[in-house]
């Protein structure tokens, strides 16, 4: 899966990118725990799924901040 991008994540509702980040969290257990009984073959993913996080929480602070 690809990173996430900025314009899909601004075209989101503010509904959707909890939803995103909560699934993303829920991804990123699941990653660790593969991980962690050595069954993880795309190492990568975690990272991505990290900073997809931090991507999107950065755009909705960033937008909350503008409506104000």
């Amino acid at each position: 899966m690809a990173p996430m991008k900025v314009e899909d994540i601004r075209a989101m509702s503010d509904d959707q990118r909890e939803d995103a980040v909560l699934n993303l969290k829920k991804e990123r257990f699941n990653l660790r725990f593969q991980r962690a009984t050595g069954q993880l073959e795309n190492t990568s993913r975690l990272r991505e799924a990290r900073r997809d996080i931090a991507r999107i929480k950065t755009i909705a602070a960033q937008l909350r901040a503008k409506k104000k």
